[in-house]
């Protein structure tokens, strides 16, 4: 990872290197495959809980939530240890707030979740 950082004024490649670094979160960090693992069960549930248009658009702003969260924790951790490779107390703060911005945002979609999916189950334990 030597090469010159220039701007890409080519569309293909700049969407080419989102994609590259979406691939280098889920396959490097352990909470991205973690968030992952529950994004796929929450939109199966969704599916056999047969759940509105306005209750997947909540559902799926709160997996996008989290996941955008999860890629910006992981490039403010790669630029911290970039800058400072060595125990630094800014830089621990940094990496702290970072991934704190996570934690909210994994939150917030759980509460989205409990929202949209307790009513569903909770009738569905009804009928038994």
């Amino acid at each position: 990872m030597t090469k010159t950082m220039s701007k890409n004024n080519n569309l293909f490649l700049a969407f080419q290197n989102a994609f590259h670094g979406v691939r280098f979160v889920f396959t490097s960090e352990r909470n991205a495959k973690i968030h992952l693992a529950i994004a796929v069960l929450v939109v199966v549930f969704s599916f056999i809980l047969r759940i509105s248009t306005t209750e997947w658009c909540f559902i799926l702003f709160a997996i996008g939530f989290v996941w955008a969260s999860e890629c910006l924790n992981t490039a403010v951790e790669k630029i911290t240890d970039l800058a400072s490779p060595g125990y630094h107390g800014l830089a621990k703060l940094s990496k702290d707030t970072a991934a704190a911005g996570v934690l909210i945002a994994s939150m917030t979609a759980a509460a989205i979740g409990l929202i949209v999916f307790l009513p569903k189950i909770l009738s569905f334990i009804d009928h038994l």
